[in-house]
């Protein structure tokens, strides 16, 4: 079906907070990337969302390019095209977009959706993400307020994050920040819930010690209680209002602490370390295996078969659309599909 519009997007969020699943939200980088996500969202019955970050968008681009609003443009125009040969409902998203590269990144696309509605076509994008996590609470949340009026005039959320996940994630080290930044406040969910909730529609990265990267199970120390309290709060202060959460940096993390964060109102969680080494995982297997094929050795030409790409891509497709349905599992969308909205 084709990339959903703002109203039927709302449709899938609302449904997600009430039945407490959530949309796994997957970074691409590649058309061949984006086929996985698409192929494992048919597979496990998901809708989902599909993603792409600053990095992930600059390399779309090409070496000859290297522009990151150029790559998110070609990146959405295909995802448009193919999803809508699949029967499952998908939205799109961008990633983390810190203050340097608004400029160069989510102003430009969201340029790019002004001139296609204009123009009577449907929006580029569903959401965008601004990471104002670096700036001092204030800060960040005026200049929010500030994208978000922009956005919810052509019918795009605006992802926020307030707090800092730890880690290191396209370039962007936060390793240096002090652990107390690691963990949201209930009095900071409501300060952005009353910044945003009157101009429009947003979600919220609220960080309760996730971290981006590689980690065994058991070493993040995570606290979904403060995604609960922070909700409360919200609740409380805002005449029961509650705020669509986003989880980010869930590598590492326990199936019981995912559900967890489920039953607080999280609605999206984004997947990228796992899906980058199932990718990468199949086609080290096929270079492996076949060696002396994928390579001239000792005078000999290879093997044509063995080194065209065409194969172990297709290996690395299945093997990350592999861990896309498992995410659909864990994530409780798999089998609950909304179908033609």
């Amino acid at each position: 079906m084709p990339v959903v519009n703002s109203a039927q997007y709302a449709v899938m969020l609302e449904k997600a907070r009430q039945e407490k699943y959530a949309y796994p939200a997957f970074n691409v980088t590649s058309s061949e990337t984006a086929n996985a996500v698409l192929l494992g969202l048919k597979a496990a019955g998901s809708d989902g969302i599909v993603q792409i970050s600053t990095g992930g968008a600059e390399f779309m681009s090409g070496l000859g390019v290297k522009d990151m609003a150029k790559g998110a443009i070609a990146l959405a125009d295909y995802v448009h095209y193919m999803a809508a040969q699949y029967d499952v409902n998908v939205a799109l998203h961008t990633d983390h977009c810190h203050p340097k590269y608004l400029a160069g990144f989510v102003l430009p696309l969201i340029e790019e959706t002004e001139r296609r509605r204009a123009a009577g076509r449907p929006n580029l994008y569903n959401a965008h993400m601004f990471d104002g996590s670096e700036l001092a609470l204030g800060e960040n949340l005026a200049k929010s307020a500030e994208l978000l009026r922009r956005c919810a005039a052509s019918e795009l959320i605006l992802e926020v994050e307030i707090g800092v996940v730890g880690g290191e994630e396209d370039g962007h080290d936060t390793s240096h920040v002090g652990k107390e930044k690691l963990y949201t406040t209930p009095e900071d969910m409501v300060a952005a819930h009353s910044a945003l909730a009157p101009i429009g529609r947003y979600m919220l990265a609220a960080t309760f010690g996730n971290v981006h990267g590689v980690y065994k199970p058991g070493n993040v120390v995570l606290k979904p209680a403060i995604l609960r309290d922070g909700q409360a709060a919200i609740a409380k202060a805002c005449g029961g209002a509650q705020s669509f959460l986003v989880f980010h940096g869930g590598s590492g993390s326990s199936l019981q602490e995912i559900h967890e964060t489920l039953d607080y109102g999280v609605i999206k969680m984004n997947i990228d370390t796992d899906t980058q080494y199932a990718f990468t995982r199949a086609i080290a297997d096929h270079m492996f295996k076949n060696y002396d094929g994928v390579l001239k050795i000792d005078g000999e030409v290879g093997n044509k078969k063995a080194y065209d790409p065409r194969p172990y891509m297709k290996k690395a497709e299945q093997s990350m659309a592999d861990r896309v349905i498992r995410a659909c599992n864990d994530l409780r969308s798999a089998g609950k599909t909304m179908g033609k909205l």
